[in-house]
């Protein structure tokens, strides 16, 4: 991991970014679509990339057996200390697990900071190796025009280093944040939409859907208003689960969901 993913890491944000605002928005969807895309279980679940476990610990007590796999300690250490759930250091290129040892495979995370395309593909074809067949791989991307928008919705965009950065994440995908801004992300990959297929075909794996997590309404300004409302909570998942689907909105969403399946023996 390059130091200054790590240093971003380190500062903690992974203990609260999905506990309100955005973060909140993409926690809740991420959770309606693991809901609706996972077979019955109980399941044997390997988290690569789990961070402090936020999605870990609530599949561990639905009943799953969730193993995590981060290369930050400090997400490991508090991984392991959730209810139901083991946690090792780890690379997503290189995963210490057996072959077709996983019914799902998660990849939330390892993709949006492995830049260069090789790597990428590691990170699949350990996936793809890992888990059953049958079984289900479920990964997260970023939106290649989720500097964009976020820039403009906070007001970043008006900062000519920030100009910078956006420019050079949508020519390239490759989002660097040379000055380690603290309210700025960290180096990462941007994908586009049609990217991922092809990522999925590489790594011998079949592709079932792409959904839209967030959508547009992450760029609403009175989100925290509506999360704070049950009802209309509801009826915003609701309305998303009715376009989540549709290719020509997922550029407007900051992450996407892939899910992709082994297929064979």
């Amino acid at each position: 991991m390059q130091t200054e993913i790590r240093r971003y890491y380190q500062r903690g944000g992974e203990t609260s970014r999905l506990d309100a605002g955005n973060g909140r928005w993409e926690f809740l969807r991420t959770w309606d679509l693991i809901g609706r895309v996972l077979p019955p279980g109980p399941l044997s679940i390997l988290d690569v990339g789990g961070a402090t476990g936020v999605y870990a610990g609530p599949l561990a007590a639905a009943g799953h057996a969730v193993h995590v796999v981060d290369p930050m300690p400090e997400h490991v250490a508090a991984a392991s200390a959730l209810p139901g759930v083991t946690a090792a250091v780890g690379d997503a290129r290189r995963l210490a697990e057996p072959d077709a040892s996983r019914d799902v495979v998660l990849l939330f995370g390892p993709l949006y900071h492995l830049v260069d395309r090789a790597d990428r593909l590691a990170a699949w074809r350990e996936a793809a190796r890992v888990v059953r067949p049958g079984g289900l791989v479920l990964a997260a991307t970023i939106s290649r025009y989720a500097t964009l928008v976020d820039g403009y919705a906070k007001g970043f965009a008006d900062d000519p280093a920030f100009a910078r950065m956006m420019d050079g994440a949508l020519a390239t995908g490759v989002h660097r944040n040379p000055d380690e801004v603290p309210n700025w992300f960290t180096t990462a990959y941007f994908h586009q939409p049609d990217e991922l297929p092809v990522e999925v075909a590489e790594a011998g794996l079949e592709l079932e859907r792409i959904a839209a997590i967030e959508g547009p309404l992450w760029t609403v300004r009175h989100l925290p208003e509506i999360l704070a409302d049950e009802q209309r909570t509801a009826r915003a998942l609701t309305l998303m689960r009715e376009v989540e689907g549709v290719p020509h909105l997922w550029g407007a969403s900051s992450h996407l969901l892939t899910v992709a399946r082994r297929t064979g023996s």
